[in-house]
């Protein structure tokens, strides 16, 4: 089993909605992403797919686009992202999913050989802001990101049941770590070096923002920025 990951696809949510107004580089993005995937990975394989996947505002605008993913071969998780407005009821997107897609929400996957899990995350709170006993003061922002250190523990305590000895990788859509808090982290790094992931992929991060993306070792956990014009519409392998 490969692991493969690419994040925000952006597909147009049952309208025309073409990406090349972002750049003559998104021209017939997900052809050339399609084209990529269909060369490089067997039904055995998994790809991590970490939020924004459709403009779609609700789930059965949405469809179209999950089942364009679910012909593609290999295992896909998928990740809510900020712009997935359609995701709301998790039981309602399960039974409507395509057979070789699951959500992964608040929970994990066992897919055998590695355990997945993640959260979407949320605006990391200025370098060294104040924090109270509920967590960084201040913003709404910052109460959000809070909530999310908490679902990010939750998925990672049952991956971490269903693991034993055996690999986690995590999913976030917005950035766990950049640059400016290699010197502190952040509390997802925390958790994630605390529950022994091994790998955390991430997305949200688009033209010049993409150098800021952090990529590489990180308190022994391996990060990537995997949106897809970061990667050049083309799945990067993260297998260990």
């Amino acid at each position: 089993m490969r692991i493969f990951a690419i994040g925000d696809l952006h597909l147009p949510g049952g309208d025309k909605k073409p990406m090349d107004v972002f750049g003559a580089h998104w021209e017939n993005h997900f052809e050339r992403i399609s084209e990529d995937w269909r060369k490089r990975v067997t039904e055995q394989d998994v790809v991590l797919i970490p939020g924004d996947i459709s403009w779609a505002m609700q789930l059965d605008r949405a469809l179209e686009d999950l089942r364009r993913i679910g012909t593609l071969p290999g295992r896909k998780l998928i990740l809510r992202g900020n712009h997935d407005y359609w995701w709301s009821s998790l039981t309602q997107l399960r039974s409507n999913l395509p057979e070789n897609m699951h959500a992964v929400q608040n929970d994990a996957y066992d897919a055998g050989d590695v355990v997945f899990c993640g959260t979407r995350g949320w605006t990391l709170p200025q370098p060294g802001s104040a924090e109270t006993a509920d967590g960084p003061a201040g913003t709404q922002d910052e109460k959000i990101y809070r909530r999310e250190v908490m679902r990010l523990e939750m998925s990672l305590q049952a991956a971490r049941r269903l693991a034993g000895e055996r690999p986690v990788f995590a999913m976030m859509h917005y950035p766990p770590l950049l640059p400016e808090y290699a010197r502190t982290g952040t509390e997802f790094t925390r958790l994630l070096t605390q529950y022994g992931v091994s790998r955390c992929v991430y997305g949200h991060l688009h033209g010049p923002s993409v150098q800021r993306g952090y990529n590489g070792l990180y308190n022994g956990v391996q990060y990537d920025l995997v949106s897809c014009d970061a990667l050049r519409f083309a799945l990067k392998d993260v297998s260990l």
